[in-house]
């Protein structure tokens, strides 16, 4: 099955997002690295809720026809998980353990994307609160 890896990716953050991860990433390594075309990076709000996040990934990933991940990788407390689907690697961590990491800071020369809960229909509360305040101005 071929596959456009960038939609691969997206499709990975939006079912992390489904889980409720948050401050997903999508990092562009097409033009830095040979290993893989993406990172998507995403916190969940503990070691319960990676599992949870990672797990349902790897079930839904199933559902739309792909194959298990190459490599599953934690610690052992579960404050990161790697899912490892080749062409694009899922990074979830628990906020302590994304801070530590920085794999933001660390790629920070490769195009990066915010991918947003469609659902919520806002990047965030505060967000929107100041575009009401913009608007009524």
């Amino acid at each position: 099955m071929t596959t456009d890896t960038a939609a691969l990716a997206r499709t990975l953050a939006t079912t992390a997002i489904e889980k409720l991860a948050t401050d997903v990433r999508l990092l562009d390594l097409r033009d830095i690295v040979s290993y893989t075309d993406f990172f998507v990076v995403c916190t969940g709000s503990n070691s319960r809720q990676t599992k949870a996040i990672s797990e349902h990934v790897v079930e839904r990933m199933r559902e739309l026809g792909h194959s298990k991940p190459r490599r599953r990788e934690s610690d052992v407390d579960g404050s990161w998980v790697l899912l490892d689907y080749v062409d694009v690697v899922m990074h979830v961590f628990t906020p302590d353990a994304r801070q530590f990491y920085r794999l933001e800071s660390l790629w920070g020369q490769v195009p990066q994307e915010t991918i947003e809960d469609e659902a919520a229909g806002s990047p965030s509360v505060g967000a929107t609160a100041d575009a009401q305040r913009a608007a009524q101005a």
